[in-house]
């Protein structure tokens, strides 16, 4: 080797070197290999670390295990994918299928998705939309066969649309479906679309102008069921195999109700808030798009990836990039298509949750970054978990949001206490059930607690304005005053509530 040769070899070497130490001493230096060993203390940090989403100025925040949270809230079940560099990082499953007895959680256990369903359903319209075998834009009647949404008064110049049943904003009606028990008469679906015995709730019908406003419709996604099921001339739960969950690789999940019974070894039951196990097990659904999917967390990840994928343009086995550019397009707050939408860029994030009696569930997913998890629960009391291990998980994991935050308080006059006691009328339930909000005072502390959805614990009320309150759960409640200054609405999300007199 020559001397110039030799000198440029040593410049490269030397160089090379200061890059390596200059990396290293600034934190960029290159990616290495997860070790089970520092997965595994990641793991244990996470479900060590639950968490609210929010913690008070000026207070220590509080931690919780898993297993203590699982104990209080009478969860027997919690399972969990999270998702991280762009794949499933890990998965696990917590606890017993079945309270008071022993065989265990894993990793391939059927949960109900609950309504995670409807983003599901949603993924195999997109699907048709990009073959071409479907219209977001075309009148959905178009495409119905043996039945069609009853025309009135409302859809004289607007119709119900395939892109408006995806971001709920078509103006059909029932939020949601209770289900049934084993031993029950199972309604058809045309049955449940007209609201005819044994159908437990009332027909499906348009009660506004479609594309005026967001509401949320599980009864739209049922209509949807029924298109779907016309224009592929398959069973449902056969048309959801073909068109989603063979090619995401969905190879656990089944859209089959009532679940077959050579499955229910590998199901999970259903418990309430009390920790008992729910009439029959779990609820049955003949509503399946809306709320019948049977699966697991990784298999739901393996679902958020592929749908990442394509929004990505990294090639889908789902559909093209277009189609998932609209999905993940903010329709009219807080929807795209078949998913909740928050953030931009690096915060943009997809996500669904699901409540079926007995279960809980939420998938998050960022995907500019790569990042999100899955979580099923198996009991009413699940919600909060939930929440507190996403926080934990966004903490560990670094997320670009749904980590905990501080707030403060500010004190609350015995007047302005006052104001907002009382109880608030909300929309009726699934099934036309009264659904109330009561504010309540005990020991200088207001609470506020939702009424007939079932048993639900009364949360703590936290004052950041006289009329704008927040949970450690991270919900934010505003009242409205009349002029005495007494409160006459609340309003939370988009729910709006008037006070009873």
């Amino acid at each position: 080797m020559n001397l110039n040769r030799m000198q440029l070899s040593r410049g490269v070497t030397t160089r090379a070197c200061a890059l390596g130490i200059l990396l290293a001493a600034t934190g960029i230096a290159h990616p290495q290999a997860i070790t089970p060993e520092v997965e595994n203390a990641r793991i244990e940090r996470v479900i060590g670390g639950l968490r609210p989403s929010v913690a008070i100025k000026g207070q220590p925040s509080a931690r919780w295990t898993l297993a203590e949270r699982m104990a209080s809230s009478h969860v027997p079940a919690v399972s969990v994918a999270v998702i991280d560099k762009g794949k499933i990082a890990w998965a696990r499953g917590f606890g017993v299928k079945e309270a008071d007895k022993t065989d265990p959680v894993t990793t391939s256990t059927l949960f109900e998705a609950q309504s995670i369903s409807k983003a599901i359903t949603a993924t195999a319209a997109l699907a048709l939309v990009s073959s071409g075998h479907l219209s977001l834009d075309t009148p959905v009647n178009t495409y119905l066969k043996p039945w069609k949404i009853p025309d009135n008064e409302y859809q004289t110049t607007e119709k119900v649309t395939l892109r408006r049943i995806l971001c709920h904003t078509s103006g059909l009606t029932v939020g949601g479906f209770a289900g049934y028990r084993s031993g029950d008469s199972i309604p058809t679906l045309l049955q449940v679309l007209n609201g005819e015995k044994p159908a437990n709730n009332p027909p499906i019908r348009v009660d506004f102008i479609p594309g005026s406003k967001f509401r949320y419709s599980g009864g739209g996604i049922v209509v949807l069921q029924q298109l779907l099921i016309d224009q592929t001339g398959l069973s449902f739960p056969d048309l959801m195999n073909k068109l989603v969950l063979t090619p995401t690789g969905m190879t656990r999940s089944t859209f089959e109700q009532p679940l077959p019974e050579a499955r229910w070894a590998d199901a999970v039951s259903g418990h309430d808030s009390d920790g008992k196990v729910i009439k029959g097990r779990w609820p049955i659904h003949p509503e399946m798009a809306a709320a019948g999917l049977w699966t697991t967390p990784t298999d739901l990840a393996k679902w958020a990836l592929q749908v990442t994928a394509a929004w990505k343009g990294q090639g889908s086995s789902l559909f093209s990039k277009t189609i998932a550019t609209d999905m993940l397009s903010v329709q009219m707050e807080p929807y795209g298509l078949g998913v909740e939408l928050r953030g931009a860029g690096p915060t943009l994030e997809f996500s669904h949750a699901g409540s079926n009696s007995g279960f809980r569930a939420m998938v998050v997913m960022f995907p500019t970054e790569g990042k999100g998890a899955v979580i099923m629960a198996n009991g009413d009391g699940g919600d909060a978990i939930i929440g507190q291990l996403l926080t934990s998980i966004a903490m560990e994991y670094q997320w670009p949001s749904r980590t905990q935050v501080e707030r403060e308080v500010i004190p609350l006059s015995v007047e302005s206490q006052d104001a907002i006691m009382g109880v608030y009328s909300l929309r009726p339930g699934p099934s036309g059930e009264k659904v109330t909000f009561e504010v309540t005072r005990k020991n200088g502390t207001l609470f506020g607690q939702i009424k007939g959805l079932g048993p639900r614990p009364p949360q703590t009320l936290f004052p950041s304005n006289p009329t704008s309150f927040f949970t450690m759960g991270g919900m934010d409640f505003s009242f409205t005053l009349d002029s005495s200054g007494r409160a006459i609405n609340i309003t939370f999300g988009d729910i709006v509530g008037t006070r009873i007199p």
